[in-house]
């Protein structure tokens, strides 16, 4: 095998600071190379989730970040995450990667949701005597069916099935972010020996105080027992709960409620708090992903909670819920998956979904919590993060499971 220790991870929604979402491949490769590895990554010119698009000429271009080396293959532009552009738009990512030059890999990871690289990845890896990493970020094609409805003999969804158990099947290890998933990774073609738990993390650095606008600072009350969400506004965000509380704790002038975000659902949810009457409700505007720190200075409780969907027994890695951690923040965890953070790091509370009463109960329970008994909760949240997920002890533990170690 190349001795060179140089890993190249292909996925085509790589973003990085300068260009939006996403970040996790981003701060594995800054934490791999602070161990000695040079990182490439491979993504594509346009991304639905990008909020500026990186310089790209036609076929390939690349562009150093942060001491990261960045090819970006030129891509058609799609007009919505869900159409046919954005198939085409896989496709043609795939396709162009069979042009790749002057790379030297010791390993190549292919990230999905995307399969379709698959199999140039592993005719890569032959050519250049690598080993072939597959990286398990969301389960398509079933995701595809479970969430969108579609029929397991849709032509596109059999088509991602043949892809998907020919990289169970041919790569070296499987790497993935649900801890529970493994049994359905064997069902369709992984030896059990390839598994590889990698979840999400956070980067670790030296926490700036950012101040935030006087405009939200000045709607954040005082003196009050503050549980909040922060983060995007959907349907999925189960937010609904938050407000059916806050309802049923409406008389309680030392509780409040708080959503900082933005999204399809806050307009409606602004409204439902109007028609209920709640004066205990407030809703911010979105801030800087560095500011979303400084804001949780402020609040008391964390809350995340998420509408059930079968995938959930195989696991979550929400990004959310280390943020409340890395913050120190207790949190009530309102989600019913195969494993529970909250749980494990033992810095918070678990609720049933969807029962208020429960919900209300551990609220109240919170309000009455000492100071330092919260502050312990925040800190086990804090230990946990830092021991567990941070990037730094991600990318160890991805070398030592890949066996360069």
């Amino acid at each position: 095998m190349n001795q060179i220790k140089h890993i190249t991870i292909i996925n085509q929604y790589i973003g990085s600071p300068y260009h939006g979402m996403e970040y996790r491949h981003y701060f594995l490769a800054k934490n791999l190379i602070e161990q000695g590895y040079k990182v490439t990554l491979i993504s594509g010119s346009y991304s639905h989730l990008f909020t500026s698009l990186p310089k790209v000429e036609q076929g390939f271009t690349k562009e150093m970040i942060d001491g990261i080396e960045y090819i970006w293959v030129k891509v058609p532009f799609y007009k919505t995450s869900k159409s046919i552009g954005r198939i085409w738009n896989m496709f043609y990512f795939s396709w162009k990667l069979n042009f790749l030059k002057d790379i030297s890999p010791s390993h190549i990871l292919v990230s999905s949701p995307s399969l379709f690289p698959v199999k140039v990845a592993k005719k890569l890896t032959r050519k250049f005597n690598t080993k072939f990493l597959f990286e398990v970020r969301d389960i398509w094609p079933l995701t595809l069916v479970e969430l969108s409805n579609i029929s397991e003999n849709n032509l596109l969804i059999r088509l991602m099935k043949h892809y998907e158990k020919f990289a169970y099947k041919h790569a070296d290890s499987v790497i993935s972010l649900l801890p529970t998933a493994q049994e359905y990774y064997i069902s369709q073609g992984m030896d059990k020996n390839k598994f590889i738990y990698l979840p999400n993390g956070i980067e670790i650095k030296d926490q700036e105080v950012i101040s935030l606008p006087e405009s939200v600072v000045s709607k954040i009350p005082k003196d009050k027992f503050i549980i909040a969400y922060s983060g995007t506004v959907g349907i999925a965000n189960n937010l609904d709960y938050l407000v059916d509380v806050a309802d049923l704790l409406k008389e309680r002038d030392d509780i409040h409620f708080i959503i900082l975000g933005q999204g399809g659902e806050k307009k409606r949810l602004q409204e439902r708090t109007i028609s209920l009457g709640l004066k205990n409700f407030t809703f911010l505007n979105p801030v800087s992903k560095e500011q979303v720190g400084t804001f949780l200075k402020y609040v008391d409780v964390a809350f995340i909670s998420l509408l059930p969907e079968k995938l959930f027994k195989f696991g979550v890695s929400p990004n959310k819920v280390f943020d409340y951690m890395y913050a120190k923040k207790p949190i009530i965890w309102a989600i019913e998956a195969g494993n529970n953070l909250v749980k494990e790091a033992k810095c918070g509370y678990s609720v049933p979904l969807n029962n208020i009463n429960t919900l209300r109960d551990t609220i109240i329970k919170l309000s009455q919590l000492s100071l330092p008994t919260l502050n312990e909760l925040g800190k086990n949240g804090y230990n946990f993060v830092i021991e567990h997920h941070s990037y730094k002890i991600l990318s160890e533990k991805l070398i030592t499971s890949i066996g360069e170690k």
